[in-house]
């Protein structure tokens, strides 16, 4: 809820877009650029964050087609169906978050 708070007190719209289980729920990230693209943001891989990093992203899509975006968030609900959806409308890139780099 922190994570909503912070960008909506910036100015930007933020909102639980689907509640998981609070407890065991993996958080999804889902960024609408305002421009007709989407990016998503999943939990990266324990073996990406490095020791003792906490809760580390990872950039599964890019700017690309809402579609998508949807698309994987059904796929992944069906999985695990205690995953938390967050959907932030943002211009630019940067989320506020730690992001693992591609070349981990």
């Amino acid at each position: 809820m922190a994570f909503v708070r912070r960008h909506n007190d910036l100015g930007h719209m933020c909102v639980v877009a689907r509640r998981g289980d609070p407890i065991a729920g993996q958080v999804f990230i889902e960024v609408d650029h305002l421009d007709g693209t989407r990016s998503l943001f999943t939990p990266a891989p324990v073996v990406s964050r490095g020791e003792g990093a906490g809760l580390v992203f990872q950039k599964r899509f890019e700017h690309v087609e809402p579609d998508q975006v949807r698309q994987r968030i059904e796929q992944e609900a069906k999985f695990d169906p205690d995953l938390w959806v967050l959907s932030l409308d943002l211009r630019g890139d940067e989320i506020g978050v730690d992001v693992v780099r591609a070349d981990r």
